[in-house]
């Protein structure tokens, strides 16, 4: 979750739409339109809060899909939101990498006990930061100490002054490395965009390509996902899609739909809710990495103060988050959120159930307002996984 992802917002009317693909005879089994009727008004309960747009995705173990849609994507002309519009990946993307990485690793062309040295020598140093004492792990699972200091915006006039910043991975880097690091390597837990900065430093130096090229050739084209899309320097989305707002507070709602992500690699991909779900299911499914990698993806640490009041019980293994089900047991999921897109997702532990939710808008003006748009858009994932019962898979 990236500190513009933690800027939420709110207010606006709208309609509710929903359907169900593959059901046939829907009427005639009234009994499965539970969690049809559950995921509609989850939708709707979050357009309450005052969220412009909302578009959620569920998907059962036997590939039937639930799409529900509420709010408007564009306050202007009040069109509908659809179900199948692009937004920005944003955070999310880190799992992205880290499934890139972990492949590496299997190939043995790195070691998750790699040092930063090892990669990138001379690039983490200065003000107490070792890039000798870090490990590709550590910038896997946020244990690395590194701090954080990503450009953002939390006023209109910083949007507008910043939209078209362009930013290098090495700037970005060495914005970091004006700070002391927040504690020692494996010491602590803390979200640091810039450890992932550094990862994908480290995936090009390793393949001698881009990271964004070697998401797009190691999953997104096995899998198929056509519609998940590096956008680079661009400041706008693929179409359709939502334009995405940011509240500022009492009257203070702005459009931010342009702007160039502050890191080009990670923070550059658009996806939609069917996707995401993909991705996730074929995660957990055990599609993209052996056994033993994908352990090592799921072996966790608690995560800090900060994100325990938005993920109660959380817990982050490498660039995947696990978090408790009502139901029982657990679920797995990354979510993201930049330039006012706020998207949060789950899939059960064999990758049978998923769900995306994803809104248009971020209610950033107070903490009370970004808490309740996260829980209650994880209540929403939460019923969703939960739709089949106690310990539903």
């Amino acid at each position: 979750m990236t500190r513009t992802a933690r800027k939420r917002l709110a207010l606006a009317l709208g309609i509710a739409t929903l359907v169900t693909a593959g059901a046939t005879t829907a009427a005639a089994r009234p009994a499965e339109t539970s969690p049809a009727k559950r995921l509609r008004q989850d939708v709707e309960a979050i357009h309450a809060l005052g969220i412009s747009g909302v578009q959620a995705r569920a998907v059962a173990p036997d590939g039937r899909q639930t799409v529900a849609t509420s709010g408007t994507a564009d306050l202007k002309t009040g069109r509908p939101v659809r179900s199948d519009g692009y937004f920005r990946m944003a955070s999310t993307a880190k799992t992205l990498v880290a499934t890139v990485a972990l492949q590496l690793e299997t190939e043995g062309v790195l070691s998750l006990d790699d040092t930063v040295e090892h990669w990138l020598p001379g690039m983490v140093r200065g003000k107490g930061n070792d890039g000798r004492r870090i490990t590709v792990r550590q910038l896997l699972q946020h244990t690395s100490g590194i701090h954080d200091d990503l450009p953002g915006y939390t006023t209109p006039k910083e949007y507008y002054e910043q939209r078209d910043d362009v930013h290098r991975p090495e700037e970005l880097v060495r914005r970091a490395m004006r700070h002391a690091p927040d504690f020692r390597p494996g010491k602590g837990w803390a979200y640091s965009n810039t450890g992932y900065v550094l990862l994908q430093m480290i995936i090009q130096k390793a393949t001698g390509n881009p990271a964004h090229e070697e998401i797009q050739n190691r999953v997104l084209r096995p899998l198929g996902l056509t519609h998940t899309r590096w956008t680079g320097l661009s400041p706008t989305l693929p179409k359709p899609h939502a334009k995405a707002y940011e509240f500022f507070g009492p009257g203070s709602r702005v459009d931010v739909t342009r702007q160039i992500p502050m890191d080009q690699e990670i923070l550059s991909w658009a996806t939609t809710t069917q996707d995401e779900n993909d991705f996730f299911r074929a995660l957990l499914g055990g599609r993209l990495l052996p056994p033993r990698q994908l352990a090592k993806m799921k072996q966790t640490v608690p995560v800090n103060k900060e994100f325990q009041e938005a993920w109660p019980g959380g817990r982050y293994g490498l660039g995947l988050a696990e978090r408790p089900l009502s139901c029982g047991g657990t679920y797995w999921s990354h979510e993201g959120g930049d330039g006012g897109y706020v998207t949060l997702n789950g899939v059960t532990e064999d990758g049978g159930r998923s769900a995306v939710v994803s809104m248009s808008e971020a209610r950033g003006d107070t903490m009370e307002h970004r808490l309740e748009q996260e829980s209650t858009a994880s209540a929403l994932i939460d019923r969703a996984l939960c739709a089949g019962g106690p310990g539903a898979r």
